[in-house]
């Protein structure tokens, strides 16, 4: 079975294809490949506005509102791949990074069933 790594490397390549054979490497420049995902994230939003947290929970189960959702999910981790091919940034790898990081901010002893942000001096601020 493919992993998850490679069935990301390959659909980055799909990704680059479809830019190049239409010439729009030009218009991905990392500021408008940002502010391209920036709007799909905005347009993933739209579609949680006005529900409640119960009816969000459940917007899969609709059959328009699901096929909306997955359609924007669709938008933002392209736009997501193409960002981190641009700039040579290994998608899996920061992930992992960034989860290790949180775990050590967030040990499963003090952060179980709570959503409270990490204590400033724990996140690396100044205090």
């Amino acid at each position: 079975m493919t992993g998850v790594s490679d069935r990301l490397v390959e659909f980055q390549r799909e990704v680059r294809a479809f830019t190049e054979v239409r010439d729009w490497q030009q218009f991905h420049t990392p500021k408008n490949l940002a502010m391209a995902l920036a709007g799909e994230v905005g347009e993933l939003l739209a579609e949680f506005q006005w529900l409640t947290p119960d009816e969000s929970v459940r917007v899969m189960s609709d059959p328009d509102a699901g096929a909306r959702v997955a359609a924007e999910i669709g938008d933002v981790v392209i736009y997501l791949t193409r960002l981190a091919d641009v700039l040579g940034v290994d998608l899996v790898e920061v992930a992992r990074a960034k989860l290790a990081d949180s775990d050590k901010r967030y040990p499963v002893e003090g952060s179980r069933g709570s959503a409270q942000k990490a204590p400033a001096s724990v996140r690396g601020e100044v205090v």
